[in-house]
């Protein structure tokens, strides 16, 4: 049975549909694995966020919390409602303070520690990353301008 004309052209427009498909199948599953999502440590306490997966970590430095021993630095990061240790191998940003607005990535753990492999601190007096001021916002415990 030989194809028409019109056929043969649907049979082209469905097979580069498929192909599409497929191609954004795999780009997206590939940027998944690449996307880091922001979370506050209550939202980190509801559990549904699986240990090993990466995420950013925000809120404020809890005063007093700060311990470090050579490279190694424990801090606790809360948000008002909930607390979550952290624990960073490296050099913390300069501006690194107890009190103020701080963005780590990293993973929880199994203990329910977090491990950060980049600390991100603000930049000036003013400056607080958009996600972590919403959150904080939410809580009451923050109420300072839109960063």
């Amino acid at each position: 049975m030989a194809w028409t004309r019109k056929q043969k052209r649907l049979g082209v427009i469905a097979g580069l549909g498929v192909i599409l498909v497929l191609a954004a199948g795999l780009i997206l599953t590939a940027l998944r694995d690449q996307i880091v999502f922001f979370y506050s440590p209550s939202e980190i306490a509801e559990g549904e966020i699986a240990p090993g997966t990466p995420i950013r970590l925000g809120g404020l430095v809890l005063e007093g919390s700060w311990q470090q021993n050579g490279q190694d630095n424990v801090f606790v990061v809360h948000d008002g409602a909930t607390e979550m240790t952290a624990h960073f191998t490296g050099i913390l940003p300069d501006l690194f303070r107890e009190g103020q607005g701080v963005v780590a990535e990293g993973s929880v753990q199994g203990d329910g520690s977090f491990l950060a492999t980049n600390v991100l601190a603000k930049h000036d007096e003013t400056y607080m990353p958009r996600e972590v001021a919403d959150s904080l916002r939410d809580q009451g415990v923050w109420q300072g301008e839109e960063g």
